[in-house]
């Protein structure tokens, strides 16, 4: 079996195209088509369906990909036990985040303590940034609420809360707080269903029994931000992430359970690589030292 064609098919498979799989590999993208049919060829097989410019895999595909993912993820872990007493001087690291408020800290750190390593990110909800987790697309992933899950190991990152933002014009922007009946009768500018922060909002709504008036949903924090800005509602946001708002007001939510906790995550078979567990440890320190300074 070719190992080249496998990587080809293994990239196409998780980039979901073959022109980004041929930047990954650094190769021109009719290398990769013919590797990937060099392999479809071999076997008297189809391992992609092609629509249009689009791919979608074949059943065969997506059973061939599962057992790719743990081939290359061992071929991986093999490389860090043979390089295990080397220094970490290079490396990529791919990390997925719900909001980049909670890793920043982290992220400096570490690439001052190792300036050879790269760093990719990605951003999404929780459900998407710990779906690319699985599906070995990331190494590590920053998510707020964590289900127990055996092919996981997480440490929580801090405690947070939910807060209201408004305008600073708006009539309620002078208080302190605000209730739940109070909200629900705002217009509500509120993320997608995936979002966590939703789902802790509308679970507490859901327990004081009360429906909200108008919900507007916007696909990302910063479209909700801006549409608080420009007047259209208020929004719901994690203290952590509203920081200082020119021109916005904050509130606290009163008599309401919207407590919230961010967890650093990565797959347990990926703890012991070197790199992985380096951002993990770092993690654990930088949280200790602010809990204690």
């Amino acid at each position: 079996m070719n190992h080249a064609q496998l990587r080809a098919f293994h990239q196409v498979a998780t980039e979901g195209s073959f022109t980004k799989a041929a930047a990954a590999l650094r190769v021109t993208q009719p290398t990769i088509s013919a590797q990937v049919k060099g392999l479809e060829d071999s076997y008297g097989i189809r391992l992609f369906d092609r629509r249009g410019r689009g791919i979608e895999l074949t059943d065969l595909g997506e059973t061939l990909l599962q057992i790719t993912r743990r081939l290359f993820d061992l071929e991986e872990q093999a490389a860090e036990l043979l390089t295990a007493n080397r220094a970490l001087e290079g490396g990529h690291l791919k990390i997925g985040i719900d909001s980049p408020m909670h890793v920043t800290p982290i992220l400096t750190e570490f690439v001052k303590r190792f300036p050879g390593i790269t760093i990719g990110l990605s951003t999404g909800n929780s459900d998407k940034v710990l779906h690319d987790l699985l599906d070995y697309r990331t190494d590590i992933a920053v998510v707020a609420r964590l289900q127990v899950d055996d092919r996981l190991v997480s440490i929580v990152l801090r405690e947070d809360h939910l807060v209201v933002f408004m305008r600073s014009d708006h009539p309620l922007a002078g208080r302190k707080g605000i209730n739940l009946t109070e909200i629900a009768q705002e217009r509500l500018i509120l993320r997608e269903s995936g979002s966590v922060t939703r789902q802790i909002f509308e679970e507490a709504l859901d327990r004081a029994e009360i429906v909200p008036h108008t919900i507007m949903e916007m696909d990302s924090r910063e479209a909700v931000r801006e549409a608080v800005s420009a007047g259209l509602g208020i929004g719901i946001v994690s203290n952590a992430e509203i920081g200082e708002a020119a021109g916005l007001a904050i509130l606290d939510i009163q008599n309401a359970d919207v407590g919230m906790t961010e967890y650093l995550v990565c797959l347990r078979e990926r703890r012991r690589l070197r790199i992985v567990r380096a951002f993990m440890d770092l993690s654990r320190e930088i949280r200790d030292r602010a809990t204690t300074g």
